[in-house]
């Protein structure tokens, strides 16, 4: 492979780590005339919180620098001095700080350097993954499409609410706990750092906050006290009929991570949600983008040896073994994925989302459906079909959010099975939040919803979250279809003693109460909640901007600083339409009235 193509995805994708690094939010669709300081408006972060700029670099200046890079490079053959340049050029462009920048190249650098080399970018194409298409061509992550069974489509039966007293299951959902193990009460709140409350932040002063007992709001994960409360109280407050658990366990320290820590995070929060819910209740885990080191790192199954995710998978069989029966731990072992029959008539599948993700750099090599994972799927659908069982899909990053070609083949599945598909449960985003899927022939039947579940985690700035769904029960002829949902949180203004600081200190409560902060049903005024009722829904939110402010109240876990309006508005409207990546068409039809046009920006929490 020339060097000068490997130097210059070096650069590309160091860059975009530290954009993972320093950059939190979620993913919205923005207007043509809106720049990324608008999109920002969509979530309230401070200044302090976002400490990157590489979307200012001008095209002509991006082309400049990996060609001047690239020059530089020509003689350097080793990971030693692409290393090197790449630590640099994220100091010199002040991406991060410089220990970060040191700390994540020296991390990263073997994995990287093993995928570039067997992947394929010019140093012109280098800027059109940093800056968009208008800035350069970049077509590693060709379409490519899954083979679907020539058996006919079912007819579709619309779905009918269950007769009164029917049988419902309650089932618990937890994403995105993002343990901490060097939270420490009392350091700074806002650092310099990507993720601050830790003895390295340095210690609160009169100019900045410091972080709280049992959380902070600022770029900060959980300590482990926490976590164990939550499971203390939700096991108290069972009985459970099983739990979904959509990943990311480790804090958001990525630039510092060893494989021994990960691994000990995982095995410690598994065995306390196994102590505290008990044997009796089954945990149906899925693989978050942060298990791994070097985060986002998740190489198909034709890599072998070192580099290879066994590591992962292994610890994983292990630590989930009590949950699981034998033929999913093969599949996990092998690639992160498996199902499982929940109850008779009721299969779940979890899936591995970093297959779909773009900052996975291994896709670089090959991302046509990574470990056929998509086929195997299909295959399942079938299999489930064939036997009139339904399905609930799990996974950590939400699909909208995929590369397109995932996407599509996702989207394009959930259409032929959407008989069978009768629940999508994701997390990722942090943030309360769904997308939609419609019939492909005319874009506007609800066939499915997405729901994005909120974090455990308090980051960046919200209150810790956790999720329960009420779904169609165990008996004959049950939909399995989600009939209501509620969302609890921790009040952190109240567990920290915030509320009453009249002795001079906060004095954290000793047992904090974790309360219902809504019930969807009652919130929105909803008597079901299949998919028609969330489009419909969403219309309601174009009309009544009082519903859907109080949406967006929920979707921060009750901790917003300012109110969603206009451009905002739009843009997030346009996200709950696009269970696609590059679906814009429902966007169109509801800004066509204005003249509006709408492109997508894609921005994630890495």
């Amino acid at each position: 492979m020339p060097f000068a193509r490997l130097s210059a995805l070096s650069v590309v994708t160091v860059i975009s780590l530290v954009w993972c690094l320093a950059a939190p939010g979620t993913s919205y669709p923005l207007q043509d005339e809106t720049d990324i300081a608008d999109l920002r408006a969509v979530n309230p972060i401070n200044h302090f919180q976002v400490r990157f700029s590489w979307h200012n670099i001008s095209c002509p200046l991006c082309k400049a620098l990996f060609t001047i890079v690239d020059v530089a490079l020509l003689s350097d053959t080793n990971t030693e001095h692409v290393a090197r340049a790449v630590g640099e050029a994220c100091i010199r462009l002040h991406l991060a700080e410089e220990k970060v920048c040191r700390e994540i190249t020296e991390l990263f650098r073997d994995d990287f350097i093993r995928a570039l080399q067997e992947s394929f970018l010019w140093p012109s194409e280098a800027c059109g993954v940093l800056l968009g298409p208008s800035c350069g061509h970049f077509d590693i992550y060709a379409p490519w499409n899954v083979t679907l069974p020539k058996v006919p489509k079912p007819p579709v039966v619309p779905p009918t609410p269950p007769k009164p007293g029917s049988p419902q299951s309650r089932v618990l959902f937890l994403t995105d706990i993002h343990w901490d193990a060097e939270y420490a009460e009392g350091s700074a709140a806002e650092c310099k750092e990507p993720l601050c409350c830790r003895n390295e932040s340095g210690r609160a002063s009169w100019r900045s906050r410091g972080a709280g007992y049992w959380g902070t709001y600022s770029k900060c994960d959980l300590p482990l006290r926490t976590v164990e409360n939550l499971l203390q109280k939700l096991a108290k407050a069972g009985p459970w009929d099983w739990v979904y658990w959509t990943g990311d366990i480790p804090a958001h320290n990525i630039w510092s991570q060893t494989r021994a820590q990960q691994l000990n995070e995982l095995s410690t929060i598994s065995k306390l949600v196994r102590k505290h819910l008990g044997p009796q209740v089954t945990v149906y885990p899925a693989v978050g983008n942060h298990e791994s080191t070097p985060v986002n790192s998740f190489p198909p199954p034709f890599v072998h040896g070192n580099r290879s995710s066994h590591w992962l998978y292994d610890t994983m069989a292990e630590e989930w073994a009590p949950w699981l029966p034998a033929e999913a731990l093969e599949t996990l072992r092998r690639g992160g994925f498996y199902t499982a029959q929940v109850q008779p008539g009721l299969r779940v599948v979890s899936l591995n989302m970093n297959f779909c993700a773009r900052e996975n750099f291994w896709l670089m090599v090959n991302s046509t459906d990574p470990a056929g994972q998509l086929q195997w799927l299909v295959h399942v659908l079938q299999e489930a079909e064939n036997k009139g069982e339904k399905v609930h899909i799990i996974g950590h990053i939400p699909p909208g959010l995929c590369l397109s070609s995932w996407s599509w083949n996702y989207y394009h599945i959930v259409n032929r099975y959407e008989s069978t598909i009768t629940g999508q449960f994701f997390g990722h985003t942090h943030l309360d939040e769904f997308q939609m899927f419609y019939d492909e022939e005319t874009m506007s039947r609800p066939v499915g919803v997405a729901y994005i579940a909120p974090s455990v985690t308090t980051y960046i700035n919200l209150n810790p979250g956790y999720r329960v769904y009420y779904v169609d029960g165990n008996y004959s002829g049950s939909s399995r279809l989600v009939l209501d949902h509620e969302t609890f949180i921790l009040n952190l203004t109240l567990a920290n003693g915030y509320e009453d600081v009249s002795g001079g200190l906060s004095k954290p409560v000793p047992d904090p109460a974790w309360t219902l902060l809504y019930r969807a049903s009652q919130a929105y005024g909803l008597s079901t909640l299949f998919p028609s009722n969330w489009d419909s829904l969403i219309q309601v939110f174009l009309k009544e901007d009082q519903v859907f402010q109080h949406f967006w109240y929920f979707r921060h876990k009750g901790h917003v600083s300012e109110p969603c309006k206009e451009a905002c508005k739009s843009t997030l409207i346009c996200f709950l339409h696009s269970g696609r990546y590059d679906l814009l068409q429902q966007c169109d039809l509801l800004y066509r009235a204005k003249g509006q046009r709408v492109r997508s920006v894609r921005k994630t929490l890495c």
